[in-house]
């Protein structure tokens, strides 16, 4: 399998805007953005930052190049070194394990790249997709925030995944810088 992250560039935003806007894959949030004026705005004026980084995830399929989806990872407590993850895989190439090795690489680059403690990851109760998703990827469930979430006029549990940077450097046994 060849799946690649690539930084976020103009030529992107279409496929971003479109993805974003998409209610079919952000199903557990408790909003998406249905303005793609709205989110090409966004990203352009965080596409430089050093506080997060957004990428887009494309994989090799019958030959040719194609975006698959987003994945994203952004200081979450800046003096403690630890980075949040987020992803979404188109639902078409979801369940193929595109968006496992896509978490990989993510890892990869916080832990080696920005030289991250801990990279944390949260999720909606009922998403099994991005809970066996970190599991996979040897994130292990710290703890549940109860009634976080209000979705459709109902609240609902969040879960808090973590890794640390020695779980990865034992699960994927690499030395890091």
């Amino acid at each position: 399998m060849n799946v690649n992250l690539s930084r976020v560039t103009v030529d992107d935003l279409d496929f971003i805007s479109e993805l974003e806007c998409n209610k079919e894959i952000w199903v557990y949030e408790e909003y998406v953005e249905s303005d793609r004026a709205t989110v090409r705005a966004d990203y352009l004026e965080k596409m430089d930052s050093e506080t997060g980084y957004d990428f887009v995830v494309t994989a090799d399929i019958d030959g040719k190049h194609v975006r698959i989806g987003l994945a994203q990872i952004w200081s979450y407590v800046d003096h403690r070194n630890s980075w949040e993850l987020g992803f979404a895989i188109l639902p078409s190439y979801q369940g193929q394990g595109y968006g496992a090795e896509a978490t990989k690489l993510l890892l990869d680059f916080a832990f080696r790249q920005l030289q991250a403690h801990k990279v944390v990851g949260m999720c909606h109760c009922r998403n099994l997709k991005s809970i066996k998703l970190m599991e996979r990827a040897g994130m292990r469930r710290e703890g549940i925030f109860q009634e976080e979430l209000l979705l459709d006029g109902q609240w609902h549990d969040q879960y808090f995944y973590s890794i640390l940077d020695k779980e990865y450097r034992k699960k994927y046994t690499v030395e890091l810088d």
